[in-house]
């Protein structure tokens, strides 16, 4: 039965008729693209952003998605507020700058802190590997590698399997380049499988 229902929302879906609803954290250090993306995603431009100073939030539709995403921040003092949004969200999108090798532990410590709040288990995550139209990006091995997330096991939902490590929540990596519009419809379209 749960067949005809997921065929007539997909048709009411793709006629504009019918969305998913859910509140998504967009998190990440400085310099990600979080606020780039969020741009992105609601006017479809992008736009040069200063430092995300104050917690941001818009309403926008991705796909089958009408999110309430709130950009938190991503400086020191910033993610110290993180936790007080974490209660009743459906999502977290991580962007992670996968030029910047030299942050990668810095952002694999905030994105481990995050797995394991009691807050956000069950919770799924997308993982944004960001600026990839730069010469010197990360290919997606190697930022599932530096982010302890190489043993994932797919991106069809499924062959999707949990990681033993995060066994509470669907969490996956995808490459993309904010600017130039590339990777991320794939990656909200695999968000949307495990928003309800």
């Amino acid at each position: 039965m749960s067949i005809v229902w997921d065929w007539f929302y997909g048709i009411l879906a793709s006629l504009g008729l019918y969305h998913k609803n859910a509140k998504i954290l967009f998190l990440g250090l400085d310099n990600a693209g979080k606020t780039t993306l969020l741009h992105m995603l609601k006017d479809n431009r992008a736009v040069s952003a200063e430092p995300t100073l104050h917690p941001n939030t818009e309403e926008l539709v991705v796909g089958q998605l009408k999110l309430k995403a709130f950009d938190l921040g991503g400086h020191e003092t910033a993610r110290r507020l993180w936790q007080d949004y974490t209660t009743t969200v459906d999502g977290v999108v991580f962007l992670v700058d996968a030029v910047d090798r030299q942050r990668l532990p810095e952002a694999k410590r905030e994105l481990d802190n995050l797995l394991s709040s009691d807050e956000l288990r069950g919770v799924p995550f997308l993982v944004l590997g960001n600026k990839i139209d730069l010469p010197n990006a990360s290919s997606e091995n190697e930022l599932k590698y530096a982010l302890g997330l190489q043993d994932m096991y797919g991106k069809d939902r499924d062959a999707f399997q949990y990681n033993d490590g995060y066994d509470a929540c669907p969490i996956e990596v995808f490459m993309c380049s904010v600017v130039r519009r590339m990777g991320y419809k794939d990656a909200f379209d695999w968000l949307s499988q495990f928003l309800t």
